[in-house]
């Protein structure tokens, strides 16, 4: 494998504490920003509107995103915000309400703020969005050349969010160091760069296994500990590093491929991104042969209750949509192709099968 290497590592501005959304006017004004756009979920939306800070002082119109990243609806809303006079798009939400917001704030070459209401993905911290069209199909990723301006995590917000929604976003971010692996193990000579990004997927990794029981009990409790905050963070800012330090070096290989291709299934969408990346890992591990390390990994999906089959997603795929899925995840321009091994839709499904055969 031979890529360029780009280093996109962090956001320009990136603040975690109680009470860090109050401080948005302040680094709005610091800014010299007056007009706001403001995009925003729906259920996350009025769990979070009482802890949003007042902008009074500024001219901000508020939108709902409308539940997709889609290039229509960053046309509609880029619309918008060139009607406006916007000077600044501000996300609240998880991870497609940011990345919607960062893909209408780059065609419009717009300041991106996001403030997190989850930690489900690295959507925050990374400077590319995930793309779909109207069905709900993925059809790209778009990296942009800018960093996200500022992310404030107030983490007492999302200790309250959904707790499957924090489950997700640890089998998304477990991914980092089996997708990563896939990929830096081949290098002979490791750039700086990739050294670290190599840190900080192995860090998401043997922080996820450590820590995760005591962060979601903290969430069941409603208490804030240490362990939550550090999950948190190892979801947002670590599994941002990995690919902002490696690139494609980092970004995604295996286990992103099986949920882009589970995607072309209508019947997966309404599935968490991170339980189908959670699944694509072990298909990944299985067509690299480590079916130790997938023994070693099904206790903690079990306690965690991730995915690790497709009946457990409830799935019952037939013969034609298992050729659709391995068809769709062996495309050439998909990032499965960085792994060592030589992948073809024959390869993708003879993994899935095996998988549902094994047992922990």
């Amino acid at each position: 494998m031979s890529q360029p290497l780009i280093v996109r590592g962090a956001p320009q501005e990136y603040e975690i504490n109680q009470h860090a959304w109050q401080l948005l006017p302040a680094h709005l004004n610091k800014r010299k920003l007056a007009k706001l756009l403001i995009l925003h979920g729906d259920a996350s939306w009025r769990a979070v509107q009482q802890y949003f800070p007042d902008v009074s002082d500024f001219a901000a119109t508020f939108c709902y995103y409308g539940g997709q990243c889609t290039d229509v609806a960053a046309d509609h809303f880029a619309g918008i915000a060139q009607e406006k006079q916007a000077e600044a798009i501000i996300a609240v939400g998880g991870g497609k309400v940011a990345d919607l917001a960062k893909l209408t704030a780059f065609r419009l070459h717009l300041p991106i703020i996001i403030l997190p209401t989850l930690a489900a993905t690295c959507a925050a911290y990374t400077p590319l969005s995930v793309v779909y069209n109207e069905e709900g199909v993925m059809l790209r990723y778009d990296i942009f050349h800018k960093a996200t301006d500022l992310v404030l995590i107030d983490p007492e917000i999302i200790l309250h969010s959904p707790y499957e929604l924090m489950v997700a976003g640890i089998g998304d971010t477990l991914a980092k160091w089996y997708e990563a692996d896939a990929v830096i193990s081949q290098l002979t000579v490791k750039a700086i760069e990739i050294q670290v990004a190599e840190f900080a997927a192995k860090k998401c990794r043997d922080l996820l296994l450590a820590e995760s029981r005591s962060a979601l009990q903290a969430m069941k409790n409603k208490t804030l500990n240490q362990a939550f905050i550090d999950v948190v963070e190892t979801n947002i800012l670590l599994a941002g590093m990995v690919g902002g330090f490696g690139d494609e070096y980092g970004r995604t290989s295996g286990a992103h491929s099986i949920h882009d291709a589970l995607t072309e299934l209508p019947q997966s969408h309404h599935l968490l991104h991170g339980n189908k990346v959670a699944y694509g890992i072990l298909v990944q591990l299985m067509i690299e042969g480590k079916t130790e390390e997938i023994h070693r990994l099904l206790p903690f999906y079990r306690e965690l209750q991730l995915p690790a089959s497709l009946e457990e997603m409830g799935l019952n795929l037939t013969e034609a949509e298992f050729q659709t899925v391995g068809a769709r995840a062996a495309e050439p321009n998909e990032n499965i192709h960085f792994m060592k091994q030589t992948i073809t839709s024959e390869v993708v499904v003879a993994a899935m099968k095996q998988l549902e055969r094994l047992k922990a």
